[in-house]
């Protein structure tokens, strides 16, 4: 397996993209996060003593996309064109599935801030609802999709 973040002598470099044709990125990434059944009733209810768990989640993985390449070294920073944070709950499984799409017109590929925004929009829900429940557990951070670029269409198989 070749990796592009080395040069010949071993050392981390950022991969010059600077030759690479721009093209439209989109890219979707999910995360979990698991709970009891009575705290997402909570979180859906408005219930969750710090307020809007969802909105807040929504907007700090909106902004942790912008922050990528501040938090993953050799990321290049990006001009996003849309971000979107979505959620699906799922109350017999006591589980919300958080997903970020984000798109940018661009020479490299936007998965870095899809799976950026759906971790730190995951992290935010543990952090308030950790004081009603601390065995609240994020898991599974992945990306779903991605498009554009000479490398092509990639869709995560979930049946893997």
């Amino acid at each position: 397996m070749e990796f592009n973040h080395f040069d010949i002598r071993g050392n981390a470099v950022m991969v010059d993209v600077s030759a690479k044709q721009a093209t439209m990125r989109t890219a979707t990434a999910a995360a979990e996060v698991r709970m009891s059944g009575e705290l997402l009733t909570a979180i859906r209810t408005g219930a969750v003593i710090k307020g809007d768990v969802l909105g807040v989640a929504r907007l700090a993985g909106i902004m942790a996309t912008k922050k990528t390449p501040e938090l993953i070294p050799l990321s290049h920073p990006l001009a996003l064109h849309s971000v979107a944070v979505d959620f699906e709950q799922d109350q017999a499984g006591g589980r919300i599935e958080v997903m970020c799409t984000v798109r940018a017109f661009e020479r490299t590929g936007v998965e870095m801030e899809a799976m950026t925004g759906a971790a730190v929009a995951a992290l935010t829900i543990y952090d308030m609802c950790k004081g009603s429940d601390k065995s609240v557990t994020v898991d599974n951070i992945r990306l779903l999709y991605k498009v554009g670029g000479k490398s092509g269409a990639y869709r995560r198989d979930e049946e893997r």
